[in-house]
């Protein structure tokens, strides 16, 4: 963290986040954020149309579970902003099963005389299967 009037301290790397478990997801969860970014592909939305792909229920949408990682990261560190968040979508979460978010520093880079952090993040379905990895780059906000 910082000290009042200071720059923000990079973090180390290996640091561990504290990990997280979000969910389970109703369809209502689902029909929400749905509506509010405008993906209503009918695989999150119609349970017949998700069985007829083989789920037993509708997958939540994979940027809703990456969208989970901002809040967390803005908690461990509300000095830093986020500049960057990717993902690659692995194992789909399910409507009414939860996902448990981990995020670890992997290393510190400079860019514009400011360090840049960059952490790997993993989310896993309730089984333990990785649904989701990712990374965020974090830097100091500009004062």
């Amino acid at each position: 963290m910082t000290a009042p009037n200071s720059a923000p301290t990079a973090p180390r790397v290996g640091e561990k986040l504290p990990p997280q478990t979000i969910g389970p997801f109703s369809v209502a969860d689902l029909a929400e954020y749905a509506a509010v970014s405008g993906d209503s592909n009918p695989l999150h939305l119609d349970l017949a149309f998700a069985q007829g792909f083989g789920f037993s229920a509708r997958p939540i949408h994979g940027m809703k579970l990456l969208a989970a990682f901002e809040p967390m990261l803005r908690d461990w560190r509300p000095d830093l902003t986020i500049v960057g968040l990717t993902g690659q979508f692995l194992t789909p979460v399910l409507e009414g099963e939860t996902a448990s978010l981990t995020a670890r520093v992997v290393k510190l880079e400079e860019a514009d005389n400011r360090f840049v952090a960059v952490l790997r993040l993993i989310a896993h379905t309730a089984s333990g299967a990785p649904a989701l990895m990712g990374e965020a780059r974090l830097t100091p906000a500009r004062g």
